[in-house]
C-alpha cells in the first residue's frame, strides 16, 4: 500500500473515531445519495439488484450498502478503517443479506470470487488506480459493472488534475473547525477513461454531479464502465501507425523449362509477386499477382505456401511469403510496365541479379541452390516437393 493511502486510511479512522464519539448519526437512505445530497441521478442507475452479487468499495457506514441489500442483493461493504467498520457493524449488526469487512478493498477483490455489480461512493479517488483498477478489473464478472464517483472541482474551485497523480485535500471534521490533509486522484474525465479503458473495462457514461447551490463550485462525476463479455480491442490512437512493415509473395513456378523469371525495369530478375491485399490469403495473393504481372492462370487450391521469410531493411520489417504454385495454364507475356521479358531459367544457369526477395524464396524453397542474398528468418509451413 502506497504511503499516501495509509494516511488516508488514517485520517478515515480519526474520521471514524470522530463519529463514534458523537450521538448525531446520518439518517437511513429514503433512496440513494452519491456524494451531494439531492443531486445528481439515483438508485435507478444500478439497476435491478435482486439476486445480485454487489460489492460496495469504502462503505463507511454502510447505509448505502444496507439499502441494496433491503431490496435483495447479496452485499459485502468493505471498507479498511476499523472505526469506520465498526460504526457500521454497531449501526447494522444483523441486517440479512449484508456482510461488513474490514480489509484493503484490493487484497480483498483478490482473495474474494468475482462480483456482478462493484460500486463506490467517493472510495475510488482515495487509492492509487494503477493498483486498484487491475484488481477491480478481475473482480468484476464478464457482464458485471462498475459504478464510482469522484471528485471533480472541490469547494475552493480547483478543478480536476491532468496527471495520474495524487493531490491534497481537506477533510473536516463534522461539527468541528479540525481540518485534515489528505490526498486523492482528482482527475479528468479522460483520464478516468483511459485508466479504465486500459485495464479491460468499457467506459459506457460519464455523468456529472453539480452541488444544487448557487455559487457552489463543488462537483463530482459518476463513472460507469462494464466488464466486457468477450474481450474488446481497439487501436492505441486514431491516427493511421507510421509505415513501418511490408508484407508480399513471391510465386515461384517451376516446370520442365525451369523457373519463371522476369526482368524488372531497374535491372533485377525476379519471381512474379507483390503485396497482399486485405482479405486476401498468400495463397490468393500469389494467385493474382502471377495473373496481373505474368499472364498465367492458377487456382488457390494449386498454390502452396511454403512458409514465411523475415528480415529487416533499414527501419521497415519485411515479411516475404514464398508460394509454390503447381500447375497453371497460359503462356508467360508482359503485363506490366515496370517487368516483363519473362522467360524460364534453368536452376543451374539462373540469371543474375537477382531482386533479394526473390533470391530469399528460392533458397527457401530449395536450400542447394547457389545463391547469394541478406540472410532472412525462414519458418516452414510444410516441405515443398522441389521435382
Amino acid at each position: 500500500m502506497l504511503d499516501v493511502e495509509k494516511h488516508a486510511g488514517e485520517i478515515w479512522t480519526l474520521y471514524g473515531r470522530h463519529q463514534l464519539g458523537r450521538t448525531f448519526d446520518l439518517p437511513e437512505l429514503d433512496g440513494w445519495a452519491w456524494d451531494i445530497p439531492q443531486a445528481g441521478p439515483g438508485i435507478d442507475v444500478l439497476g435491478h439488484v435482486a439476486g445480485l452479487r454487489v460489492l460496495d468499495l469504502g462503505a463507511g457506514v454502510g447505509r448505502h450498502a444496507a439499502r441494496l441489500a433491503a431490496l435483495g442483493a447479496d452485499v459485502t461493504a468493505v471498507d479498511a478503517s476499523p472505526t469506520q467498520h465498526q460504526r457500521a457493524l454497531d449501526r447494522y449488526p444483523d441486517a440479512p443479506g449484508l456482510r461488513l469487512v474490514c480489509a484493503d478493498a484490493v487484497e480483498h477483490l483478490r482473495e474474494a470470487a468475482p462480483y456482478d455489480l462493484i460500486y463506490s461512493v467517493s472510495g475510488v479517488p482515495f487509492l492509487d488506480p494503477h493498483r486498484l483498477l487491475p484488481a477491480l478489473a478481475t473482480g468484476l464478472k464478464p457482464g458485471g459493472r462498475l459504478l464510482f464517483t469522484a471528485l471533480h472541482t472541490n469547494s475552493a474551485g480547483a478543478g480536476p488534475s491532468d496527471s495520474v497523480t495524487a493531490r491534497p485535500e481537506v477533510l473536516r471534521l463534522p461539527g468541528t473547525d479540525i481540518e485534515h490533509q489528505m490526498h486523492m486522484w482528482v482527475l479528468e474525465p479522460q483520464l478516468w477513461e483511459d485508466l479504465v479503458v486500459d485495464h479491460g473495462l468499457v467506459m459506457e457514461t460519464v455523468t456529472t454531479i453539480d452541488s444544487p447551490q448557487a455559487g457552489q463550485p463543488l462537483s463530482y462525476r459518476l463513472y460507469t464502465a462494464r466488464r466486457p463479455e468477450r474481450v474488446p480491442s481497439r487501436p492505441r490512437s486514431n491516427n493511421p501507425p507510421l509505415p513501418h512493415a511490408a508484407v508480399g509473395v513471391g510465386v515461384i513456378v517451376h516446370g520442365a523449362d525451369g523457373l519463371l523469371l522476369g526482368k524488372h525495369r531497374r535491372g533485377t530478375w525476379e519471381l512474379p509477386g507483390g503485396s497482399v491485399e486485405p482479405g486476401e490469403t498468400f495463397a490468393e495473393a500469389a494467385v493474382r499477382e502471377l495473373a496481373e504481372e505474368a499472364g498465367l492462370v492458377a487456382v488457390s487450391t494449386d498454390a502452396r505456401v511454403l512458409g514465411t521469410l523475415l528480415d529487416r531493411v533499414g527501419d521497415i520489417v519485411r515479411v516475404t511469403v514464398p508460394v509454390l504454385v503447381t500447375r497453371w495454364s497460359g503462356a508467360p507475356q508482359q503485363h506490366e510496365d515496370a517487368i516483363g521479358s519473362w522467360r524460364c531459367w534453368p536452376q543451374d544457369a539462373l540469371p543474375q541479379p537477382l531482386f533479394v526477395p526473390s533470391a530469399q524464396c528460392l533458397t527457401a524453397w530449395n536450400p542447394t541452390l547457389p545463391l547469394d542474398h541478406p540472410p532472412a528468418h525462414f519458418q516452414p509451413y510444410d516441405i515443398p516437393d522441389r521435382t
